[in-house]
């Protein structure tokens, strides 16, 4: 019984030691006087700092989805203007383009057909309703016939909104119900105010049904989708605002990516800006500058070279009397010459900044173990 409860409690050990070292973000690297000097690892102290720290990254400015509408041909024909240039303003309404269409002219006459014959179909109802008060005819034909105008009223509303999709205007669609007369141009007009960034058609081309004509792009807001190295993204929960000095503007940290890009190791973030009269265009490669608030947790100074990646996280090398403590830090914000970092670690502490191949090599080593 007494091996038992010996082999239990070893078993136990063990697991809640692999629990504790799995948790853990400090690794002892023993190491003794000697083997640093023969390494030559060098150390420095580091500092604490309080205040604001900085990230700088690439980004790309983008159009948000919601903000972008591409203007398509809503029947098939010949383009026989287009009213507008690139980088052009347009407000909502305005006119694109003028297309002349034989498909809208048969859509107008099914459209009219189908409004004789809603009208014959009341003008019948309407004769059966009499002739069954007057007890002429039976329920079951004014039945029917109701039955067939509503079925003919249905037809009409379906021809209708299939011009209203053509791009006539409800105004058009009453003029052409009123006074029977069929158009065959058609005016193609904004669904928004926003900027011409691109044209598609060209005059005198016949383009299809749903072939694009235009892009329109409301530019304010707008979006900047930012690059940040894996080992930073820790530092983006405290991000207070974006800043991009080339134009002066400060914007805000809207989201940030879940996936890697497998090549760079970076994760795609975007930031929103108001530029107002200040001109972002898209497609336009900036700088970025992410100021980080440091939170209740310390902050420090290293000298860059101390911070190193391993196993996508940053990390720095303690010198300890026993040799050196790998401890895990979220980098806050970085320059050629040091870098602002959280962790656990205590004023007086130096860090390891040259013969780092040799402490992670070390590192590595006892990891399989």
């Amino acid at each position: 019984m007494r091996h038992l409860f010996l082999l239990i409690f070893l078993c136990w050990s063990s697991v809640a030691w692999a629990a504790a070292a799995s948790t853990s973000k400090d690794i002892s690297v023993p190491l003794t006087d000697e083997q640093v000097r023969a390494a030559g690892i060098e150390t420095e102290p580091i500092e604490p700092e309080a205040g604001v720290g900085e990230i700088v990254v690439p980004g790309v400015v983008t159009v948000p989805p919601q903000q972008l509408r591409i203007v398509a041909a809503p029947a098939a024909g010949l383009v026989e203007t287009l009213l507008v240039a690139p980088d052009e303003d347009v407000r909502e309404g305005a006119p694109l383009a003028t297309l002349k269409s034989s498909e809208l002219i048969e859509q107008q006459r099914a459209f009219l057909h189908a409004l004789s014959e809603a009208n014959l179909a009341a003008e019948k109802l309407r004769r059966d309703e009499q002739l069954f008060k007057e007890h002429i005819i039976a329920e079951r034909r004014l039945i029917v016939t109701r039955a067939e105008a509503m079925q003919a009223r249905s037809a009409f509303d379906e021809r209708g909104q299939i011009l209203s999709l053509a791009g006539m205007t409800a105004q058009d669609i009453d003029a052409l119900k009123n006074d029977r007369r069929l158009v065959s141009s058609l005016t193609v007009r904004a669904p928004i105010t926003g900027i011409i960034l691109q044209r598609h058609g060209t005059t005198g081309e016949r383009v299809q049904a749903s072939a694009p004509l235009v892009t329109i792009a409301r530019l304010d807001p707008i979006w900047v989708n930012l690059q940040v190295p894996l080992t930073r993204v820790g530092a983006l929960e405290s991000v207070e605002r974006v800043h991009l000095a080339a134009t002066g503007l400060d914007g805000r940290l809207i989201r940030v990516g879940r996936t890697v890009d497998a090549e760079t190791q970076s994760v795609a973030a975007v930031a929103e800006f108001r530029p107002g009269k200040t001109l972002l265009r898209p497609g336009q490669a900036v700088q970025a500058k992410l100021y980080v608030l440091s939170d209740s947790g310390a902050q420090w100074r290293v000298p860059a070279d101390a911070v190193v990646s391993h196993q996508n996280k940053s990390w720095v090398f303690v010198r300890t009397p026993a040799g050196f403590r790998a401890t895990q830090i979220t980098l806050i914000s970085e320059t050629p010459h040091f870098a602002s970092v959280q962790g656990n670690l205590a004023s007086g502490e130096r860090v390891a900044v040259r013969g780092l191949l040799t402490l992670l090599a070390e590192l590595a080593e006892i990891e399989r173990q």
